[in-house]
């Protein structure tokens, strides 16, 4: 599907409320207990730019995107400024911030992805729209600078040569959510003093 390679305004996403949803299936038996089941294996970001917005002038801008986009036609960079990097957000990126896996001496590419653990359990992100020029990789713990290129349109790092058996590939990077817009209409509201409004903006994450 077309995609429109363009991050959606930053001083307006700043503003923006949302986060991840998963959605789970929940039975409650007659005995009390319930039985639950996950209908997806990933969860997905659901945002609503339209806090973002607080003149005329920005409203006109979200505007002007929605129709370059074609409304949900295409989809476009999305920066959840509570989620953007391979770290913690008050800490700077390093090459060593996530595992992308293990050198086998055969395999030259390696996805980018993010961990997120409490305890024993780990989920684990696919990285697919990387911010190129904000992405280091290491290998066993040095961060090498030239022999790979990464892909911005998915997020693969691809080695001029393979790493060798028992290497960890790491690496550290901010990252844009893919998304599209999740409405067919803008809705505006013009007051008495003509300071445009609207109530929503739904965004929410391609799944490519």
């Amino acid at each position: 599907m077309a995609f429109h390679d363009v991050r959606f305004p930053d001083n307006i996403s700043r503003g923006a409320r949302g986060g991840p949803r998963r959605r789970v299936q929940i039975v409650t038996l007659h005995s009390g207990f319930e039985e639950r089941n996950a209908s997806w294996s990933a969860s997905r970001r659901e945002y609503d730019v339209a806090f973002g917005i607080r003149n005329t002038d920005q409203l006109q801008e979200v505007t002007a995107f929605w129709e370059a986009v074609g409304g949900q036609l295409m989809g476009f960079r999305f920066k959840d400024w509570g989620d953007y990097k391979s770290c913690p957000q008050s800490r700077v990126v390093s090459a060593r911030d996530q595992a992308l896996g293990v050198g086998d001496g055969v395999q030259t590419s390696f996805q980018l992805r993010k961990g997120y653990t409490s305890g024993a359990g780990t989920y684990w992100r696919p990285i697919t729209r990387p911010v190129q020029a904000r992405v280091h990789v290491a290998l066993d713990g040095l961060e090498t600078f030239s022999g790979w290129s990464v892909d911005p349109s998915n997020g693969v790092v691809t080695f001029d040569t393979p790493p060798a058996t028992g290497v960890a590939v790491t690496a550290g990077f901010e990252f844009d959510v893919p998304a599209r817009f999740d409405t067919d209409q803008l809705q505006s509201v013009l007051d008495i003093e003509r300071t445009g409004s609207i109530d929503t903006i739904p965004i929410i994450e391609l799944k490519e």
